[in-house]
């Protein structure tokens, strides 16, 4: 049988290429050797180990991947770092998300007010509407306080004299009792509200003075 192309011939592989892709094959396993190499970690009385797998609390204690030579591959956090780790970057958000905070608030003030003196203005306004409810509590505690007395007087009256005190009168009582509460309640609400109107404005003017440089 003729042939247009008599050089031609099968091609089949050689004994030099079998032995270089063996070659290639021994110098790769080398070098996944020499990188997996140890793991060095600390258990939980501060003793060192090493080990050519990693513990089963690996994860938990953390530790250090290393080659054969010594040089760390990688390493692992232990439970207690990564938490610690995670509270950092919470504190750290929180620090960056209050300063944005401040900033916000800077620039409020600043825009609000041109003067301490409408701080000081501002600041009794807020103040005034406490100061009302205030007296308002006030009077209506002295007309209660003047009842509860009235009706005191005639329970000892009725007792004095031997007779039973109905229920309607100890009702009136008891009524005038809870009510008189209620009114101190309120006043000590107001002021402490007031308290912290005069600090908070307080505040505002110690920054609004940082901001603008001296006093208005």
């Amino acid at each position: 049988m003729r042939s247009d192309k008599p050089n031609y011939r099968p091609w089949r592989p050689t004994g030099k290429s079998t032995a270089s892709s063996t070659l290639a094959v021994v110098l790769l396993l080398a070098a996944g050797l020499a990188q997996a190499g140890m793991y060095r970690w600390v258990d939980g009385n501060g003793r060192v180990h090493y080990s050519d797998t990693p513990p089963t609390t690996y994860q938990k204690s953390g530790g250090v991947e290393m080659s054969k030579q010594g040089n760390v591959i990688k390493r692992t956090q232990s439970e207690a770092e990564r938490r610690a780790e995670a509270e950092r970057q919470a504190e750290q958000k929180r620090m960056e998300l209050e300063q944005q905070k401040q900033v916000q608030r800077d620039r409020a003030l600043t825009s609000t007010y041109t003067t301490e003196a409408e701080i000081d203005l501002a600041r009794d306004r807020a103040l005034e509407h406490h100061k009302l409810a205030i007296k308002g509590a006030q009077i209506r505690a002295k007309a209660v306080e003047a009842n509860m007395a009235e009706l005191r007087s005639r329970i000892a009256n009725i007792e004095k004299a031997g007779r039973p005190v109905g229920p309607g009168i100890k009702d009136q009582l008891a009524q005038a009792t809870r009510e008189s509460e209620e009114l101190k309640r309120t006043i000590q609400s107001n002021e402490e509200t007031m308290a912290q109107v005069r600090e908070k404005y307080a505040a505002d003017k110690v920054r609004f003075r940082e901001l603008t440089g001296g006093s208005h």
